[in-house]
């Protein structure tokens, strides 16, 4: 069984060391249909015995059900053994009559950690990162009352999610952005040309989330996939018409050569080739069953050579590729 004990990476400026694969938690908050919140508890647990200590939340999953949830799972390294993990979590969502908005007021932000403190069990979270970009909010009160949090010793390190490099540089003259969490796979590539280079260029560590493309790059999908109406996938443009179409067919052509070349599934290949990104530290991979997680911890062992990345670029060069702030449907 593949483990990741000793296999640490640094995250950016943060000073901390964490497995290269991390456990999301967003499946467990009910937005990608139901669950089994003893089988999730699980998939929890087995990443933890298999060296994974970088677990993530959001304040969103479920406004506290996702983080209640890995707070049950891991209830007794964080009452005992609290260095052992790191618990990043995100704020900055807001449920309205009117549907989700982003809100990333002072207030807001205060309100968030504090609900995700008692939600989670804990005294305080490591790594606290905005979920999306408020236009409505200057990115300086935001800075500001992030770092009001880190003296106050609730939370110890302010990372952004979703953010380019612009904002991150406005974010930055407030206080420094230590980390950040974009969507990255094979279908979604567009941090390659600004994001990534300004992330390596201010040593900011990037966490990296949907490198399996929320499903897609599992090689459970064929051209009549269809998903619950309370799951998000439902209303996503890009798991629909002659794109899906497409975009299946380049993954069972991934799958070939990973199986055939590498003896690996696609998954593994798909986690393994986001790693070799010098600008990523870490891929963050969910699992309703604890099955699941161990081929996605094995993915950090997996090293492709520079004729296998040339490979896959040949493959993925005639699919379509997604774009826009569609992985949550969030709106601007």
């Amino acid at each position: 069984m593949a483990t990741m004990t000793e296999n640490r990476v640094h995250l950016g400026t943060t000073g901390l060391d964490v497995s290269p694969i991390a456990f999301g938690t967003w499946q467990l908050g009910g937005e990608w249909g139901e669950f089994d919140e003893a089988e999730g508890i699980a998939a929890v647990r087995q990443a933890r015995e298999l060296g994974v200590n970088l677990f993530d939340s959001a304040q969103g999953y479920g406004f506290g059900a996702s983080e209640r949830v890995l707070g049950k799972a891991l209830r007794d390294e964080l009452d005992n053994r609290r260095d052992e993990v790191v618990i990043a979590t995100k704020g900055g969502l807001r449920m309205t009559d009117d549907g989700l908005v982003r809100d990333s007021s002072p207030d807001w932000l205060r309100h968030g950690v504090n609900a995700s403190l008692e939600a989670l069990g804990v005294d305080h979270i490591d790594i606290y990162q905005v979920h999306w970009p408020d236009s409505k909010v200057p990115f300086a009160e935001t800075a500001g009352a992030l770092q009001d949090l880190v003296d106050t010793g609730k939370i110890r390190h302010v990372g952004v999610s979703n953010y380019d490099a612009q904002q991150m540089a406005e974010f930055a003259e407030t206080r420094p952005v230590e980390t950040l969490q974009p969507p990255y796979d094979l279908f979604r590539r567009g941090i390659e040309a600004d994001v990534l280079p300004y992330c390596r260029e201010h040593d900011i560590g990037v966490l990296i989330y949907g490198p399996l493309a929320h499903g897609l790059l599992t090689g459970a999908m064929d051209e009549n996939t269809t998903f619950a109406s309370d799951d998000w996938r439902s209303g996503a443009p890009f798991f629909k018409g002659d794109d899906f179409r497409r975009n299946i067919a380049t993954v069972r052509e991934l799958e070939r050569f990973a199986e055939e070349q590498l003896g690996v599934s696609v998954s593994r290949l798909a986690i393994a080739w986001a790693l070799a990104n010098p600008a990523v530290q870490v891929a963050i991979v969910g699992a309703r069953h604890p099955g699941h997680i161990e081929d996605s911890v094995a993915a950090a062992e997996l090293e492709l050579s520079e004729a296998d990345l040339e490979q896959i670029d040949r493959i993925t060069a005639g699919s379509v590729a997604m774009t826009g702030p569609h992985p949550e449907m969030m709106p601007e």
